[in-house]
C-alpha cells in the first residue's frame, strides 16, 4: 500500500490566506498570537494524527447485494467493527481516455501523490518549527476548509467547483500538480523569511544578554576612559574568565613589547568574565592581541559611536516586531498551506482509486469505494481480513494453503499485474483489490 473546499475557482489560495489576517478590529498578534492560539486541541485533530486510514476500492460484483450502501456494510462486517470503521467514500464517474493514456495517469499519479505526501509532511514541519514543537497547537492548524483532518477525510466531497469532473483527467492532474507546487513554495519562502528573521533577532537578543565575551560592549565601556584619536597609542579591551584574572593583571604588561605600564582598568565583570581595558603602542597591537588569544583571553571589538547604545536598542525593537509580525503570517501560511496540500493530496488519491479500478475491473463503472480508519497497530489485522474475504478477485495470483491460509503465487501475481498495467514500484505491494494506505504526519 503507498502511503498515503469547496472555494471559487476565481479565489486563488493566497487569496484565502491573506483572507485569514485579522482585521484592525481584532485583536492583535502581540501577545503572543491569542487569535491564533485560541482553538483547543479538538478530539477530532488528535484522532486524525494517531490514526491510519486504508482507501479501496472493489467491484460491486464482489458483494451478494447490488446497492453500495449494503456492500459498505459487508466490508464493515468482514473488517469487524473492532479493528476499524468504514465509511463510503465517493468517486464521480471521471471521462474516461484510452487504455495507454489510462496506464500512463497511473504512473504520472503514483508520482504525483508521493510529491502530496512529501509537501504535506514539510508543511506539517514549517507549523511545527514556528509553534516550537506545540503539538495542541499544531493540531489546532491542522484544519481542512474550517474542518479538523479526520473530518474533512471522512466527509470528503469531490470539489466539483475547482476540479470539474467533466475535464479529462490529464487536465485535473495537470491543475492539482501545478497547485501543489505553489503551495508548496509559497510555504517554503515564508518559512525561511521566519527563519532569517529568527536567527536575525536571536544574534541581537544574544548581544544584549550574552556575557563579556559576547555581549555588546556598546552599554558597557564608558569612553571616556579609553584613549582616542591618539596618533601613536590604543586601547585593547580584553574579555579574561575571572578565574584567571590575578594572571592577566600579573603578566599583560610583558605580554607584548611596548605595553602602556599600569594601564590595565577593570571596565565590566559578569559571572563568567572580567573586561579589561590595557593600552600598548599601534605598531605592536596585533602582537598584544595575539598573545591575548594564546592565553584564551578574549579580545573585544570596540568603537565608541555617538549615539551608539540607543540605535542598537531601536534595532532591537525593530526586529523584535518584525519577527512577531512574519511569525503570524508563517503560521497563517502553514495554517492555509495544510488546507491545500491535504485537499490536493486526497484529490490526487481519489483520482488514483479511480484509475486504478478502472484498470482492474474495466466497465461499467460499477465500484464500491470505502474509507477505513484504524490504527497503526491494527491495520494489518484490517488488511488480513480484507485479503481472507476477497482474495480470489487476485485471480491466479492468491491461492489458499492446507489449511484455508492466503498465499500468494510470486510469478502469477507479476503477470496479472502486468497485465493491469500496474507497477510493482518499490514499496507496493501487490493487493487483489485496489488498496491504498495513509497516515497523516
Amino acid at each position: 500500500g503507498q502511503h498515503a473546499s469547496t472555494t471559487s475557482p476565481s479565489a486563488s489560495w493566497q487569496t484565502r490566506a491573506a483572507a485569514a489576517v485579522p482585521r484592525p478590529s481584532e485583536p492583535c498578534l502581540a501577545s503572543p498570537f491569542p487569535l491564533l492560539s485560541a482553538s483547543p486541541l479538538s478530539s477530532a485533530a488528535a484522532a486524525a494524527m494517531s490514526a491510519k486510514y486504508s482507501l479501496l476500492s472493489l467491484p460491486l460484483g464482489a458483494f451478494d447485494s447490488s446497492t453500495r450502501g449494503d456492500a459498505v456494510s459487508a466490508l464493515s462486517a468482514a473488517i469487524s467493527p473492532d479493528n476499524g470503521t468504514v465509511t463510503p467514500f465517493s468517486i464521480p464517474d471521471f471521462k474516461i481516455g484510452t487504455l495507454d493514456a489510462l496506464v500512463q495517469q497511473a504512473d504520472d499519479l503514483a508520482k504525483l501523490e508521493a510529491t502530496c505526501q512529501a509537501v504535506v509532511a514539510k508543511v506539517g514541519d514549517s507549523l511545527r518549527q514556528v509553534l516550537d514543537n506545540d503539538e495542541e497547537r499544531i493540531a489546532s492548524y491542522k484544519m481542512v476548509n474550517d474542518k479538523p483532518t479526520d473530518q474533512y477525510l471522512r466527509s470528503f466531497s469531490w470539489n466539483k467547483i475547482r476540479y470539474r469532473a467533466d475535464k479529462s483527467l490529464g487536465e485535473l492532474v495537470d491543475t492539482l500538480r501545478k497547485e501543489l507546487v505553489t503551495v508548496d513554495n509559497d510555504v517554503k519562502t515564508k518559512l525561511n523569511q521566519h527563519n532569517s528573521v529568527k536567527t536575525n533577532l536571536a544574534a541581537l537578543q544574544r548581544r544584549q544578554t550574552g556575557n563579556l565575551a559576547t555581549k555588546s560592549l556598546t552599554p558597557v565601556v564608558d569612553p571616556r576612559l579609553l584613549v582616542q584619536d591618539s596618533e601613536y597609542i590604543e586601547t585593547h579591551l580584553i574579555a579574561v574568565p575571572t578565574n584567571a584574572k590575578r594572571e592577566f593583571l600579573k603578566t599583560y604588561e610583558t605580554l607584548s613589547p611596548m605595553v602602556v605600564p599600569r594601564s590595565a582598568i577593570e571596565l565590566d565583570h559578569d559571572d563568567e568574565f572580567t573586561l579589561f581595558a590595557a593600552a600598548t603602542f599601534k605598531k605592536h597591537s596585533a602582537d598584544f592581541i595575539h598573545k591575548c588569544r594564546e592565553q584564551k583571553w578574549t579580545p573585544r571589538q570596540y568603537t565608541y559611536v555617538e549615539g551608539g547604545r540607543e540605535e542598537e536598542q531601536r534595532e532591537l525593537d525593530r526586529v523584535t516586531n518584525e519577527e512577531r509580525k512574519v511569525r503570524g503570517e508563517a503560521l497563517r501560511m502553514g495554517r492555509t498551506g495544510w488546507s491545500e496540500s491535504v485537499m490536493v493530496w486526497i484529490h490526487v488519491l481519489t483520482l488514483r482509486v479511480f484509475v486504478e479500478a478502472v484498470l482492474r475491473y474495466g466497465l461499467p463503472l460499477e465500484y464500491v469505494t470505502a474509507l477505513v480508519k484504524t490504527t497503526p497497530k491494527l491495520a494489518p489485522k484490517v488488511k488480513a481480513a480484507l485479503d481472507s474475504r476477497y482474495s480470489y478477485l487476485g485471480g491466479n495470483a492468491f491461492g489458499r494453503d492446507k489449511r484455508g491460509r492466503v498465499t500468494k503465487d510470486d510469478a502469477a501475481m507479476s503477470s496479472e499485474m502486468a497485465a493491469a498495467g500496474l507497477g510493482t514500484g518499490e514499496g507496493h505491494e501487490y493487493t487483489a483489490y485496489v488498496y491504498y494506505e495513509l497516515e497523516f504526519p
